[in-house]
């Protein structure tokens, strides 16, 4: 590393340096990485295979409950970070830094890369939250966000608002903060598409060694772990869907076929690639999801209009409170809810974060931030009021099985609501939900395939066949290893695995931040 007016030079860095990639039975790893992270995966499925379901469930529960007991201000206040951060990146002069350098093109049309960004990003979960949590905050099913009185006007309100806190500028902040360090990283410095090519300006050459490793491993286990998690909430609302429309009882063995099944199919779109595979799974993701708001929106039109300016209002007010964790009255709710997302969102920053980064050469600092948060906010609010707005009506209103008895079953709350909205296309709409959780199931496993492979080949971005192969059918084992321990109350398992992954990454997430800063300040002045 060399020094001039308190820079230093990346450009010329020999990033080969304890790489020690090998090739062998169709893979091309980088030793350290893929032989320890795939280790410590083999090790946690033989445990979880071997242990007594209860007894594993009991020691994770536990794990996720010191965590986010000892550690909830810690991750309130590094992902309000993140939002100021990214914001004041986009509107300081580093804005108009481009990725890539100022001849760089844009890879891939607007529409196509906001397609991939969201499908990748949020799929799964909005169609398992977007009617549950707006629901379960306003009844009271698990607390009630600020303390407010269950059932009240001011609880709808705040159960839109509290929703959207969840789901808008704050994940995706952090999916913002490791895409741009990727992006910048690789496309404007040259060094490889690795998590640990970021800290470069703070280890220097110790990058390529075994500080650098570490780095890449936590990325990996923290990918992993927060796909499994999408991937089993994707699998038991899939189940519940199926059980729901053709009458087929929802168990977990119906959950782990689920899971074969779109591993399988993930694996073929793997194969083939982010043009062949991703890209196009991405557009279909849109589509579909598109058709399936549009019909929903058009059958409670009144609803649907008066919610969306309800949830802007709702979300505005209450950001702020929401956001501070000190002298709440809602303790049980912050901790359960708020401190459990921050968790998972950022246990999927390495991959979403990388796979945006991908797809993202040629956008200025300014466009990308400006796309990432504030793009995908204003879709998660429309999605969020009609698809909420519907819940809750029907709660207040004792119209169909929400208005009945309220939340039952989480993954069954979408399809209660196409049921309670008597159109006679119950049906049409309950499978059009079953394939675009699917979907959305596939692109995430995929994606987050190419994103692993990457990481533990040394930043190469096109790893052999074999390779993909062997990481999305990990992602499918570990996802039914959590339902296995979780049986009944699989949420709990799958939300554990998450925070036990998410929290040594924000430690991650913060360095990664200086260091972007760091680099930003060797590029040349934006216009000279």
């Amino acid at each position: 590393m060399s020094t001039s007016d308190d820079k230093y030079s990346i450009e010329n860095t020999d990033y080969t340096v304890g790489q020690d990639n090998v090739q062998k039975w169709g893979f091309d790893v980088h030793n350290p990485v893929f032989g320890t992270s795939a280790g410590l995966i083999l090790i946690f499925l033989i445990a979880t295979l071997v242990s007594d379901p209860a007894t594993a469930k009991e020691f994770l529960n536990g794990i996720k409950s010191s965590i986010i007991t000892t550690f909830d201000g810690f991750f309130m206040w590094s992902a309000n970070f993140f939002v100021i951060f990214c914001l004041a990146l986009a509107l300081s002069p580093w804005g108009k830094i481009r990725l890539g350098g100022d001849a760089a093109k844009a890879e891939h049309s607007t529409i196509t890369w906001l397609a991939m960004l969201f499908a990748a990003g949020m799929g799964i979960g909005l169609m398992f939250w977007g009617v549950a949590e707006p629901a379960a905050y306003f009844t009271g099913w698990y607390h009630t966000p600020l303390g407010v009185e269950a059932n009240t006007a001011e609880a709808a309100d705040l159960a839109l608002g509290a929703t959207m806190y969840h789901w808008g500028l704050h994940p995706w902040a952090i999916y913002g903060v490791v895409a741009l360090s990727l992006a910048f990283f690789s496309y404007n410095k040259g060094l490889p598409l690795s998590i640990r090519s970021v800290f470069y300006p703070i280890l220097g050459d110790r990058t390529w060694g075994w500080p650098g490793h570490v780095i890449d491993i936590l990325a990996v286990i923290a990918t992993l772990f927060g796909l499994a998690t999408s991937l089993g909430l994707g699998a038991q609302q899939a189940s519940a869907g199926i059980s729901h429309v053709f009458g087929v009882d929802s168990t977990i063995g119906l959950q782990v076929f689920v899971i074969v099944g779109v591993t399988l199919l993930a694996i073929i779109s793997v194969v083939r690639g982010l043009e062949g595979g991703v890209k196009v799974l991405s557009n279909v993701n849109m589509i579909i999801a598109l058709l399936l708001l549009v019909c929903v929106s058009a059958f409670a039109l009144a609803i649907s209009m008066g919610t969306i300016p309800q949830t802007i209002m709702a979300y505005a007010q209450n950001i702020i409170p929401l956001s501070n964790p000190h002298g709440r009255p809602d303790e049980g709710w912050l901790q359960g809810w708020t401190v459990f997302y921050w968790a998972w969102w950022i246990s999927w920053s390495p991959f979403v974060g990388m796979f945006i980064a991908r797809v993202s050469k040629g956008r200025t600092v300014r466009e990308f931030v400006t796309a990432v948060l504030l793009v995908p906010t204003a879709v998660t609010i429309i999605w969020m009021s009609v698809y909420g707005g519907l819940a809750i009506d029907q709660i207040q209103n004792g119209i169909g099985a929400l208005g009945a008895d309220g939340i039952t079953s989480v993954p069954l709350a979408m399809f209660q609501m196409f049921e309670g909205m008597d159109t006679g296309y119950t049906t049409l709409l309950s499978s059009l939900a079953i394939l675009l959780v699917l979907v959305f199931f596939i692109t995430s496993s995929d994606s987050g395939s190419l994103v692993i492979d990457s990481i533990t080949s040394g930043g190469k971005i096109d790893a052999p066949v074999p390779q993909r192969i062997f990481w999305a059918t990990v992602e499918g084992a570990i996802a039914i290893a959590l339902l296995w321990i979780g049986g009944t109350q699989a949420i709990e398992a799958l939300q554990a695995g998450a925070v036990s992954t998410g929290l040594p990454f924000t430690f991650v997430l913060i360095l990664m931040c200086i260091s972007l800063l760091m680099g930003m300040r060797t590029e040349p002045k934006p216009g000279a």
